[in-house]
């Protein structure tokens, strides 16, 4: 499918028409993408707009600014102020929202569609003409750090955070989201202005709507806010692409993190696979198959037939350049050795000799079910298109993706499984242990 950058600057062009469901991209001047998808017989519509900035665009200086700046551009702009923006949204019963992640920002709302042109004005007002007040950035600081503190005190989230800084290091994916204490008390209003100048601009930004819209209104709509805050008043420079491949810290590494808890909490992985590989869809099948339910290896083996975990699941996170496969286990003290070998021995399994005939099947039809399933309401198709304007400029139709998942074999995922698992694995442990605890036996 043609990318924005070969679409002629301020031309309107069809992506995808899926039984009546339209997806439309107009790429204007400045470099700002407007994508929406026009779906017959709804009543609401959800608009955001996505930012290609996220915690690992920031130096070590400036960690956790990308979140505090998502918070801060709530607290006012030229011609609302906080409450304003809030009760514009809640008076119509609507949801209005944000996230930061490794790689993007998102600012969303999602109401009736008689309420659209109100979201579509109060979200583009937040995004592109927001104070950034001193006293809000000091304002803001306390509650940041209540954040954090409040992601240490779940020793659930703090033990991915632990197993993201083992395997990546001081790279920027192997830093947390919210930032730390120290660069949260150290950033300036002026640090935050400056990150929020360079990276807020038009050809970094996409704007997305789903539900029953009408893509020639959302573009004048968009054109109204936008050259209001003069961010279409130029023409459009190159994105900088997200270049070179990541380097982790290297195998084996073992993090322990002393935690006076009821609970030991662990992450044993390795490196995953970049978004756009080809062998994703074979490592999203062997994830339902190890431990993406309760008929998973890892559910059945851990929990059904031992106990030994209340949760255990498999995971895989996608970025730009590389990715992490994992395994995430929650259970008493005394029981981390058995979870850990049963974990490593299941592995291993996989690797040697794949998956079975009725766990592709079954892989397969979870992918299918969390797919399908997950494109029932706009707010999912929103973020659909949005995320793959921002992230690869290519968008498959729901039938390619289902296809692709069809189309997986068993060999393709014992061979997935063989080339990332022929590693040691990194581990992240959180509970009552000694740092000098032996776990190496996890990830030899």
């Amino acid at each position: 499918m043609p990318t924005a950058r070969d679409q002629k600057p301020g031309s309107t062009r069809i992506l995808l028409n899926e039984e009546g469901a339209v997806v439309r991209r107009t790429v204007l001047p400045s470099g700002l993408r407007i994508v929406t998808e026009n779906l017959p017989g709804v009543r609401s519509a959800a608009f955001g707009i996505w930012v290609g900035v996220g915690s690992r665009d920031e130096t070590p200086a400036q960690a956790g600014a990308a979140h505090y700046l998502e918070h801060l551009l709530f607290k006012g702009t030229a011609n609302r102020t906080a409450l304003e923006i809030s009760s514009s949204v809640d008076a119509v019963g609507g949801e209005l929202n944000a996230f930061t992640s490794k790689e993007l920002t998102c600012f969303y709302a999602r109401v009736l569609d008689a309420d659209l042109p109100m979201a579509m004005d109060v979200v583009s007002d937040v995004v592109t003409s927001a104070l950034l007040r001193s006293e809000d950035v000091d304002g803001e600081r306390d509650v940041i750090l209540e954040e954090i503190a409040m992601r240490d005190d779940d020793p659930g989230d703090l033990v991915h955070e632990e197993f993201a800084d083992a395997m990546y290091g001081h790279a920027s994916l192997g830093r947390p989201i919210l930032g730390t204490v120290e660069t949260i008390e150290a950033i300036t209003p002026r640090n935050i202005r400056s990150f929020y100048n360079r990276q807020y601009q038009a050809p970094n930004l996409v704007v997305a709507a789903a539900g029953n819209v009408d893509h020639a209104a959302v573009v004048r709509a968009v054109k109204k806010s936008f050259g209001r805050a003069g961010l279409l008043d130029s023409e459009a420079l190159p994105a900088q692409p997200r270049g070179g491949v990541l380097r982790t810290r290297g195998a084996g590494q073992i993090r322990v993190f002393n935690k006076a808890t009821e609970q030991a909490n662990v992450v044993l992985g390795v490196p995953g696979l970049a978004r756009d590989d080809d062998r994703r869809f074979a490592l999203g099948v062997l994830n339902a198959a190890l431990g993406g339910g309760m008929s998973s290896r890892l559910f059945q083996e851990i929990r059904e037939k031992r106990g030994l975990a209340y949760s255990v699941f498999s995971f895989t996170s996608s970025y730009a350049d590389t990715g992490m496969f994992g395994v995430y286990a929650g259970c008493i003290p005394k029981k981390i050795d058995d979870v850990l070998a049963i974990t490593r021995d299941e592995l291993a399994k996989i690797a040697a000799s794949g998956i079975t005939a009725d766990e592709l099947a079954r892989g397969k039809g979870q992918m299918r079910g969390g797919l399908v399933l997950g494109l029932e309401d706009t707010g999912s198709r929103m973020s659909r298109i949005g995320k793959a304007e921002l992230l690869t400029g290519d968008l498959w139709s729901t039938a390619d993706v289902l296809a692709a998942v069809e189309g997986v074999t068993l060999e393709q995922v014992q061979a997935v499984a063989s080339s990332l698992l022929d590693v040691q694995p990194t581990l992240a442990v959180i509970g009552p242990f000694d740092p000098d605890r032996d776990f190496s036996s996890a990830v030899a």
